[in-house]
């Protein structure tokens, strides 16, 4: 018997108690990463959301196998948040739906979650009209066409059936019941509201394909409103994808159990907990770039300067040229050499080994330091 076959469905229950020091944890983390960042500033919050946000879309579709192009992933969410980084890259159609529906999500966490929201995020994500090779219904709940909605694995005649979600003839209900729990006041807290929903939601599993990056989506939006802020400075998917074996072993023996879902609750929690603990990872490139800037204050820079350099210290990839330079600054061979000549003879670059035609340069690590 599946979860949602319980005679109480959807009454889930979970051991309070026993969650209490882990939600202490997480609440504390939650409090003092927002108060680290305040202390940064409005341009350097902004650094970092771009870069959680960037790893949070790529790393939710890895965990559904999908590859995308991180630089493009950057390039996308930077131009919708009216942010310049320098030459933005062409982004392909399944790159802009996936970082459409996080900006949503987390930008527009106190919007009610209606059906018309979540059916606009589905046909985001699949703006062909197809999963792969196959047409799927997009922007409405699966229908009979789609035969039962089942987590299969192993080779064609020797599956094995991890999950069946509730039957189609069944979503409109379901997912009228979820969509009004979601809005209504809280009757807990916030981030136990987040792991709630996004295992709710996967079990109703009411799309053909993406309930796993909608269901992210919902977490993250709560974890938003628990947090009273737009902006993201820790990745829950990255910590997922890390952890994605443990993930689908955990939902599938949830999935099957009975209604008491203390275990997904806790392996939730202290999921997020990790991920909050990885956070100092993730944002030091902003914290070398705010120290960078603390350390030069006062000293002149013009625009060309601040935008590569900020560019260098995301982790720029390959040689930094003085045509490279041109093209991320948008100005002409001669203004990039000038620009570059004066930081060299500042100390902030250093002409690289190799000369002529190959000339290149890097920050200097003494630039970095606070």
């Amino acid at each position: 018997m599946y979860i949602h076959q319980q005679k109480d469905w959807p009454g889930f229950k979970w051991d309070q108690a026993k969650l209490a020091d882990l939600l202490a944890n997480v609440r504390y983390l939650q409090g003092h990463l927002l108060g680290r960042m305040e202390a940064l500033g409005f341009p350097s919050r902004e650094e970092a959301t771009l870069q959680t946000l960037t790893q949070d879309v790529v790393k939710t579709s890895e965990i559904e196998g999908e590859k995308l192009d991180a630089a493009q992933v950057r390039s996308s969410l930077a131009r919708r948040m009216g942010m310049d980084i320098g030459a933005l890259l062409p982004t392909d159609r399944n790159v802009e739906g996936i970082v459409e529906v996080m900006l949503d999500a987390t930008r527009h966490h106190s919007k009610p979650l209606t059906q018309e929201r979540l059916f606009g995020w589905h046909a985001a994500l699949f703006p062909t009209g197809r999963s792969g090779m196959r047409r799927i219904t997009v922007g409405g709940w699966r229908t009979g066409e789609s035969g039962e909605m089942q987590v299969v694995s192993g080779p064609i005649g020797r599956e094995v059936v991890h999950y069946e979600a509730p039957n189609h003839a069944l979503l409109q209900e379901e997912m009228d019941r979820f969509i009004k729990w979601c809005d209504s006041p809280a009757e807990m807290d916030p981030v136990i509201k987040s792991a709630l929903a996004h295992f709710w939601f996967v079990t109703i599993h009411p799309f053909e394909d993406g309930n796993g990056r909608i269901a992210r989506a919902i977490a993250d939006m709560m974890l938003s409103r628990s947090e009273k802020t737009a902006q993201r400075f820790y990745s829950l998917s990255a910590q997922i994808q890390r952890e994605r074996n443990a993930y689908y072993d955990i939902l599938e023996n949830c999935q099957k159990g009975t209604l008491d879902i203390t275990v997904w609750m806790e392996w939730f929690l202290k999921c997020l907990k990790h991920a909050l603990d990885s956070s100092d990872q993730l944002l030091e490139s902003v914290l070398v770039k705010a120290n960078f800037w603390k350390a030069h204050t006062g000293e002149s820079f013009n625009e060309r300067q601040r935008k590569v350099i900020n560019r260098l210290m995301d982790g720029f990839e390959g040689k930094l040229t003085s045509s490279k330079w041109a093209k991320l600054a948008k100005c002409s061979q001669d203004t990039a050499l000038r620009d570059i000549s004066d930081l060299v003879a500042r100390n902030i670059l250093a002409k690289e080994e190799a000369g002529g035609r190959s000339t290149s340069y890097e920050l200097r690590n003494t630039t970095l330091r606070p």
